[in-house]
C-alpha cells in the first residue's frame, strides 16, 4: 500500500468519523425536543434528573414504584396532566426502586409523591393518590 492510499483511507475514516459524530449529535437534539414536547410522562432517572429540573423552569415529578396501587391509580391522572400542560410544565416519572438515590435525596418515603420543582428547586410536595384538581391548584400557583 503506498503512501497516497495510505492517506485517502485516513481522511476518509476521518470524514466517517465526523459524519457519526454529527448525526449522533442531531439523534440526541432530536430526543431532547421530543422530550420537551412530549405529551406524555417522561421517563426520569437519577442520572437525568438534575439537567431536567434545571433545563425546565417548571417540572412535576411523579415518584412511583410499579408494585404500588396508588401509584398506578395516580398514573392515569399525570398522563392527563401531561398531555394538558405540554410545553408549559414538564411532567416525569421517577421509579423509586430503580433510582433510589433520587428519592433518598428528597426524603421521599411515601409513594405516590409529587414534587413539583421550579427553576431547579423543590416548591411544592403532594404525597398520595390525590384528585387531578389538587395537583392541577398546586401547579397553578407556579405557571406564569
Amino acid at each position: 500500500m503506498n503512501n497516497e492510499h495510505k492517506r485517502f483511507i485516513s481522511d476518509e475514516n476521518e470524514e466517517l468519523k465526523h459524519i457519526r459524530e454529527n448525526q449522533l449529535k442531531e439523534l440526541r437534539e432530536l430526543k431532547e425536543k421530543k422530550q420537551e414536547m412530549s405529551t406524555e410522562p417522561v421517563h426520569v432517572t437519577d442520572s437525568s434528573f438534575n439537567d431536567i429540573v434545571i433545563k425546565h423552569s417548571l417540572t412535576l415529578i411523579d415518584f412511583w414504584a410499579a408494585w404500588c396501587n396508588p401509584c398506578r391509580v395516580l398514573a392515569p391522572t399525570i398522563e392527563e396532566l401531561a398531555r394538558e400542560y405540554a410545553g408549559k410544565v414538564f411532567v416525569g416519572k421517577l421509579n423509586v426502586d430503580e433510582n433510589p438515590t433520587t428519592a433518598e435525596q428528597f426524603q421521599v418515603y411515601s409513594i405516590p409523591t409529587v414534587l413539583i420543582m421550579k427553576d431547579g428547586k423543590e416548591v411544592d410536595r403532594i404525597v398520595g393518590c390525590v384528585p387531578k384538581d389538587y395537583i392541577e391548584t398546586a401547579l397553578k400557583k407556579y405557571l406564569g
